[in-house]
C-alpha cells in the first residue's frame, strides 16, 4: 500500500448503523469495534464467538479431508509391514515446516522416516523424477509429498511403475480440465474414483496417486479449503493420531510459522493454528525455534506476530532460496542444542547473503523498468544472472511498489524460470492459465505463482498477460484501495479500543489490521526518527495524539507543506520507560481533502 495517500483510493466500508448497535449489544463490546468485525463478515452470535475466541478444541475434523481416511490406512499398513516411508517435501518456509511436521508425527507414531527436500537449482519446485530416485535409494515403499504433489503427473507414474505408492498432500492449486469450471464456476462438483473413498471433483485433472489430499479439491463450501501445506500435513497427523492430542498439539509451532508463511487466509483454521502455534514459538518449546531466535536476536519476553513475518520467516526461506533447505529440517526436528545453535547460525548468515543479492538483483530490474513502458497491464521482466531463489521477493516489491501483477524471470539455457506476484484484483493462476500454450510449466495460487518458458517467448508472453489484464481489469482496479473501517475523530481513540483491537489477532490475509480514518488533523513537529521513520503529534479538536509512520520520512515534505492532513492509521500502545501512551500507527496520510468515499 502506498504511503502516499493522494495515490489511493481511500474508501469507508458502509455498515448499517441499525446492525452496528445490534452487534454491540449482543458481543458487549464498543459500536466502533462492532463496526471492525462486521467489515470481516462476523455477523452471526456463532460467527462472534468462534472468531473471538480461537480456541484449539475448534479445529475442525481432519476427516473433512478428501482421501485422508485411504492416506491413513496405507500409513498404517506401511507400520504394519516395516516399510520406510520417504517425506518428500519443498524448500520454502511451507514445504520444510510441513515436512518437519510429518517426519516428526510419524515417527512418533512408529514408523522408519526419511525424507527429502528438492534443491531449487537442480531440481526446481515440486515432486520430480528425483523424489521417485531418492525413494528407490533409500528402499522406500511409500512416497507422502507435503506442499507439493498436485500436478506431479510423470514423477506418480514413475513411482507407480517402480512399485512405489504416492500419497500427495498439497494445497496448490490442481489443473483445471479444459472447459472445466470447478465447483466455484456451478459445474458439475464430483465423481467417484474407485480406490478413494471420497468424490474428487470432475473438473480436475489429477495424478494416479493412492491418494490426495488437497482441499482444493474439494469447493470453497469447506472451512478448511485455505490450509497451508503445513497445516495440511498437521490435519493427517490429527487424524493419525485422533484423541492422543499431546502428540498433535507440539507441532502447532510448525504449523503456525507454514500458516503465516504461506499467506493463506487466517480464518478458520487457520487462525486457531496461528494463534496456539504462536503460544508455542513464544514459550521456546522447540530447540531448534528457541536456537534461531536467539541468532535473530529476538528477545521471548517481546515475541510478537512481527517477529515472526519479519525476523523468523525470512530466515526459514533463506536457505531454499540461496541454498539447500534439508537442514533446515534438521534445525526444526533436533533435539541438540548444539547442533541446533550452529544450523541457526548458518540460517541467519544465509539470509544476510540473501537479503545482499535480493538488493542487487532488485535494483537491475528498477533500471530495466525505467526504459520500459509502464502502461503495460503486466511487469514481465528477464535476465540471465538473476538468482532464482531470490526472483519472487522481488516481484513481490514490484508488485507493491508499481500496483502491477509482477513477473520476474531468471534465464539459464534457453529457459526462463521465476516466479509472479498478483495484486487483490487479478487471479494469477487463472490468468497464467490462459497463457499456457507459451509456458513450459506453471502452478501455485490466485496471487502468486511459479511458472517457466523458453527465453525466446518472453515478449510474447509479456503481451499475451497483459492483454488478459486489460480485458479482466478496469482502470479503477490498477489503482491501490485503502479500506478503511470507519472515520473517527481524535477523540474516539482510548486504550480501551485498542485492547478489543487486539482480539482481533492474529492478523493476515484476509484478517488486516484494522484501519481507522480521520480529516483535518493538524501535525505537530514532525520529524524523522530512526531508520527513516516520521513522528508527529496530530491534534483535533483540542485532544493531540502521538503518531509514527513507519519508513514514511518521504512523507515529511507533505506534511509540512499542508496545514492539514488526512492519516489512516491502527491505534496501538507504545510502552516505554514503565509507561504507556496511546499511538497512531500512520498507514497513509495525505493533504486534507475529498470526504472519504464510502462503499
Amino acid at each position: 500500500m502506498s504511503r502516499d495517500g493522494a495515490a489511493c483510493r481511500w474508501i469507508v466500508n458502509k455498515t448499517n448503523i441499525e446492525y452496528v448497535e445490534y452487534i454491540s449489544r449482543i458481543a458487549s463490546v464498543s459500536p466502533l469495534f462492532a463496526r471492525v468485525l462486521i467489515n470481516r463478515g462476523i455477523k452471526t452470535l456463532e460467527q462472534l464467538n468462534s472468531f473471538l475466541d480461537p480456541d484449539i478444541g475448534k479445529l475442525s475434523d481432519p476427516f473433512e479431508l478428501p482421501d485422508i481416511k485411504t492416506a491413513l490406512d496405507r500409513i498404517k499398513t506401511a507400520k504394519k509391514l516395516g516399510e520406510r516411508v520417504l517425506i518428500h517435501g519443498d524448500y520454502d518456509a511451507d514445504g520444510v515446516t510441513a515436512t518437519a511436521i510429518m517426519v516428526e508425527g510419524l515417527r512418533e507414531f512408529g514408523l522408519d522416516v526419511h525424507y527429502f527436500i528438492p534443491d531449487r537449482m537442480s531440481h526446481g519446485y515440486g515432486f520430480g523424477i528425483a523424489g521417485v530416485e531418492r525413494a528407490q535409494q533409500t528402499g522406500a515403499k511409500l512416497v507422502i509429498t507435503v506442499d507439493c504433489g498436485i500436478t506431479s503427473f510423470e514423477a506418480v507414474s514413475s513411482a507407480n511403475a517402480c512399485g512405489i505408492d504416492v500419497i500427495i498432500t498439497d494445497h496448490h492449486e490442481p489443473v483445471r480440465k479444459a472447459g472445466g469450471g470447478g465447483p466455484e464456476a456451478g459445474g458439475e462438483e464430483h465423481i467417484p474414483i474407485a480406490h478413494r473413498p471420497l468424490p474428487i471433483a470432475l473438473s480436475f485433472e489429477l495424478p494416479e496417486a493412492l491418494a490426495i489430499v488437497n482441499p482444493k479439491i474439494m469447493g470453497s463450501a469447506s472451512g478448511i479449503v485455505n490450509l497451508s501445506g503445513a497445516g495440511v500435513a498437521f490435519k493427517i497427523i490429527q487424524g493419525l493420531f485422533e484423541n492422543n492430542t499431546d502428540n498433535v498439539y507440539k507441532l502447532l509451532d510448525l504449523a503456525a510459522i507454514g500458516t503465516a508463511a504461506d499467506v493463506v487466509p487466517v480464518i478458520d483454521d487457520n487462525r486457531i493454528i496461528i494463534k496456539e502455534g504462536v503460544k508455542l514459538i513464544h514459550s521456546g518449546q522447540r530447540v531448534g525455534i528457541r536456537a534461531l531466535k536467539d541468532a535473530a536476536g529476538l528477545i521471548s519476553d517481546f515475541f510478537k506476530m512481527s517477529s515472526l513475518y519479519y525476523m523468523m520467516i525470512p530466515r526459514i526461506n533463506a536457505a531454499g532460496r540461496i541454498a539447500n533447505a534439508t537442514d533446515v529440517v534438521r534445525l526444526l526436528t533436533t533435539p541438540s542444542e548444539s547442533e541446533a545453535g550452529t544450523l541457526a547460525k548458518w540460517l541467519n548468515d544465509m539470509n544476510f547473503k540473501r537479503q545482499e543479492i535480493e538488493e542487487s538483483v532488485y535494483r537491475e530490474a528498477l533500471d530495466m523498468l525505467s526504459s520500459m513502458d509502464m502502461n503495460q497491464g503486466a511487469l514481465v521482466l528477464a535476465s540471465e544472472g538473476w538468482h532464482q531463489g531470490v526472483v519472487g521477493i522481488v516481484a513481490s516489491k514490484l508488485a507493491e511498489k508499481y500496483y502491477r501483477p509482477a513477473i520476474v524471470l531468471s534465464i539459464d539455457n534457453g529457459i526462463a524460470r521465476g516466479s509472479g506476484r498478483s495484486i487483490p484484483p487479478f487471479d494469477m493462476h487463472h490468468g497464467l492459465s490462459r497463457c499456457k500454450d507459451v509456458l513450459k510449466r506453471f502452478g501455485g495460487h490466485k496471487q502468486a505463482a511459479g511458472l517457466s518458458l523458453r527465453s525466446d517467448s518472453v515478449a510474447e508472453f509479456r503481451a499475451m498477460l497483459s492483454g488478459i489484464i486489460a480485458d479482466s481489469l478496469s482502470g479503477d482496479d490498477l489503482i491501490p484501495v485503502l479500506n478503511i473501517d470507519a472515520a473517527v475523530s481524535i477523540n474516539d481513540i482510548s486504550i480501551g479500543l485498542v485492547d478489543e483491537f487486539a482480539r482481533l489477532e492474529p492478523f493476515g490475509c484476509s484478517n488486516s489490521e484494522p484501519v481507522l480514518g480521520a480529516k483535518g488533523l493538524e501535525a505537530l513537529r514532525p520529524r524523522i526518527v530512526g531508520n527513516n521513520h516520521l513522528k508527529m503529534q496530530v491534534r483535533q479538536n483540542g485532544r493531540r495524539l502521538d503518531s509514527i509512520g513507519f519508513d514514511f520520512g518521504s512523507m515529511l515534505g507533505i506534511v509540512e507543506g499542508s496545514p492539514l492532513i488526512d492519516a489512516a492509521f491502527l491505534p496501538t500502545i507504545n510502552e516505554w520507560d514503565g509507561g504507556k501512551r496511546l499511538q497512531l500507527n500512520l498507514k497513509a496520510i495525505r493533504p486534507s481533502g475529498p470526504e472519504l468515499r464510502v462503499l
